[in-house]
């Protein structure tokens, strides 16, 4: 399948089915392309060296921090600049921030959001997410940029974890490593900032959603070096993971249709330009000074 399906099609192939024909369980689509990003992402695992992670780990620390702090504050100001509703502009910034549509979800029922202002969020978070599939590879090779300077790239620039871990496999198997890796170290921000969110909202009840999947992608990556006989499945595992990460493209592409792409609005999906340019080129800038 996904010798013939990229992921960039794959998620095109889900737009125009969802503009044509319609979603028959639109309603049930979220919940399908969530668990299956997480299946798929730990079935990645098994092709990770477990070394090359920890160094992609830690050099993509600071970068994590800083981003995700400055894009939080730049998203604040921006928010109250173009009045947007608090609650829809915090959660346009988290999405940027951290990891996209799974950020938002942890999110929404720190802040007590209301399925409006979540579903304007997602919405500008998806169609920046759509676009980025197809224009950060293009720009990599453009900016003849290395694969570890794209794995770092796209781990923090892009948001979710589906299109980073799709732009990334469309890039090299060495970008694809580091962003996976550095942008699931990231997805563990959600707890800070879930926290701290919190506090700001004055909600102490609310529960936070862990990531536990993260758990299981950093099992599967030991086991494929250090238990012997995983070899023999590794390959087989990570080539489902492939296509399943495929097919999450697809329903993701399939899940916007027009309806949610009008209901986004003008001011939030500026925001979320905004502070999508300002994360892109302010991270590719230190990589490349540093690099």
């Amino acid at each position: 399948m996904t010798t013939f399906v990229s992921p960039p099609i794959a998620l095109l192939l889900g737009l125009i089915v969802a503009n044509l024909s319609g979603h028959p369980f639109l309603h049930l689509n979220h919940k399908a392309t969530n668990i299956l990003l997480q299946v798929s992402v730990v079935g990645l695992g098994f092709g990770m060296n477990v070394n090359s992670a920890l160094s992609a780990g830690k050099e993509g620390f600071l970068f994590t921090v800083a981003s995700i702090l400055s894009t939080l504050i730049l998203g604040t100001f921006l928010g109250k600049w173009l009045k947007i509703e608090k609650k829809t502009a915090h959660l346009i910034s988290c999405g940027t921030a951290i990891c996209g549509g799974s950020a938002i979800a942890a999110i929404a029922p720190v802040i007590k959001s209301e399925d409006k202002q979540t579903s304007i969020a997602l919405g500008v978070i998806f169609i920046l997410n759509s676009i980025a599939l197809f224009l950060f590879p293009a720009v990599g090779h453009w900016l003849d940029l290395s694969q570890k300077e794209f794995g770092l790239w796209c781990a923090i620039a892009i948001h979710d974890t589906s299109s980073v871990v799709g732009a990334a496999s469309k890039f090299g198997p060495e970008a694809l490593q580091i962003a996976t890796t550095v942008k699931l170290a990231r997805v563990l921000w959600i707890i800070p900032v879930a926290l701290i969110t919190a506090v700001v909202f004055k909600n102490k009840s609310s529960r936070i959603k862990i990531p536990y999947f993260i758990g299981l992608f950093i099992l599967a990556m030991v086991m494929n070096n250090y238990v012997s006989k995983t070899a023999i499945i590794a390959p087989y595992l990570v080539s489902i993971a492939k296509i399943g990460l495929t097919l999450t493209l697809f329903l993701i592409g399939a899940g916007l249709n027009r309806s949610i792409l009008k209901s986004v609005g003008v001011k939030p999906l500026f925001q979320g330009i905004l502070l999508w340019i300002f994360i892109a080129i302010a991270t590719l800038l230190t990589i490349l000074y540093f690099n």
